[in-house]
């Protein structure tokens, strides 16, 4: 589904304002551009359960050498939370990413996000040096994976 597409946008809204509530502001500031996750430099998927849209996640291209995927607007609506959607996604977004040539995830998220953290563990994520927007921010945790 594209980036841009209204089920896509509404999705990622209630990601933001997650956020907001975790850390207060909008949620994530960092920029994106609905282009990024356009095949072949990015995906972005929509999960469904019992027909309604329940989660969202993308990766984009994160280095010029085409080698690495970032993680980004991983979200799972809260009614649907523990029922392994999100890991179901996290999964389904990295084969989308090994698919196009990725051999590296990376993400970053934060310490109010105690059960993205838990998820990134479980599935293998380690921590990695900070990069990108939030990478001088206070509580800000950065994890990668190799695909």
């Amino acid at each position: 589904m594209r980036f841009g597409a209204p089920v896509s946008r509404a999705l990622v809204a209630a990601a933001m304002a997650d956020l907001g509530q975790r850390y207060g502001g909008g949620g994530d500031g960092t920029p994106v551009d609905d282009v990024e996750f356009d095949p072949p430099n990015g995906t972005f998927l929509v999960a469904f359960a019992n027909g309604e849209p329940a989660g969202c996640a993308g990766w984009r291209s994160h280095s010029d050498t085409d080698d690495v995927a970032e993680l980004k607007r991983m979200y799972v609506a809260p009614r649907f939370r523990g029922i392994g959607l999100a890991t179901m996604l996290l999964r389904a977004v990295e084969d989308a990413a090994r698919g196009s040539g990725r051999t590296e995830m990376i993400l970053e998220c934060g310490d109010k996000q105690p059960e993205a953290v838990a998820l990134y563990q479980k599935c293998g994520y380690q921590p990695i040096p900070h990069f990108g927007f939030y990478k001088d921010a206070p509580g800000v945790k950065s994890f990668g994976r190799v695909l």
